[in-house]
């Protein structure tokens, strides 16, 4: 497996690969991988003939006092799974490779970026939609795979490609969980025992919001007080936001007649946490 920390170097190989007629497969990611990563890299593989995995921890993204220097890293773990997952390249540059000193460029998706995790993380998807445009230019994948826990950026992402006809087709692999139902994220480990129990509630509520969709249940107010309600007894978790949009434009919606996202962000202790289920008005997962 080959290691790359180069720009010039990396769009050097994918220009290669290109040539040769090889399609290529792209997951992006922040590092410290887990089963929801891996996830990712079958469907890469199912759908290219040579998966390139990003480990890159991209500062832009992160907000004033937010995790960006306690984030886990631990390379040598992520080459050795990512390689035993068959990912044929990692792309591993360091932070001043692709945002030197006099770095001024970014590239926003409007409205989009203001909802939901946007509202709360001012800021945060104009560091995701900058850090994927520039991947996108320097790997130059066929297809690029994202993670379905993190729709809200899926949808963005998905926006961006469109609306600057980017030769890029984005898959989204859905969520994976821990056997409890916790839905998998680096940012797990900072759970103590106590908080990763009362963490379950996020899922357990979403799937009492799925119920309830397929029971006829269209009134979205009510799936809302439902799910808060779920969360009241559970001193660690406070509410960020529990919506529920349109999964095209992410508007509010107040009757689930179209397929809908219900998502939720919460902060357990002190580590935010999001989840969501997308359902069709028969109550059935599309996205």
């Amino acid at each position: 497996m080959e290691v790359i920390k180069s720009v010039e170097t990396m769009q050097n190989r994918a220009r290669q690969l290109r040539h040769e007629g090889i399609t290529i497969g792209f997951v992006p990611t922040m590092g410290f991988l887990h089963e929801g990563h891996l996830s990712l890299i079958e469907l890469a593989k199912a759908n290219s003939d040579f998966v390139v995995m990003s480990i890159f921890v991209n500062p832009t993204q992160f907000g004033e006092g937010e995790d960006f220097k306690d984030y886990p890293r631990d390379f040598d773990r992520d080459r050795k799974l990512a390689q035993d997952h068959g990912v044929s390249l990692i792309f591993y540059p360091e932070a001043d490779e692709l945002y030197p000193e006099d770095y001024r460029t970014y590239v926003t998706v409007e409205d989009l970026s203001n909802k939901l995790c946007g509202a709360s993380r001012p800021g945060h998807f104009r560091g995701v939609t900058t850090i994927v445009t520039k991947l996108f230019n320097i790997v130059q994948p066929d297809i690029a795979v994202f993670g379905r826990k993190d729709a809200q950026q899926a949808i963005i992402l998905k926006r961006l490609v469109r609306d600057l006809h980017l030769p890029v087709k984005i898959l989204t692999a859905p969520i994976v969980r821990e056997q409890d139902g916790l839905a998998m994220s680096s940012r797990n480990t900072y759970l103590s025992h106590d908080e990763r129990q009362q963490a379950l509630a996020l899922n357990q509520s979403l799937q009492t919001a799925k119920k309830m969709v397929e029971s006829g249940t269209r009134d979205s107010n009510i799936i809302i007080k439902e799910i808060r309600s779920q969360w009241e007894d559970k001193p660690a978790i406070s509410e960020d936001y529990i919506s529920v949009v349109d999964v095209q434009n992410l508007e509010p919606i107040a009757q689930i007649n179209q397929p809908a996202l219900i998502a939720v962000a919460a902060y357990v202790g002190t580590t935010r946490l999001i989840d969501n289920i997308i359902v069709n008005a028969d109550g059935t997962d599309t996205l």
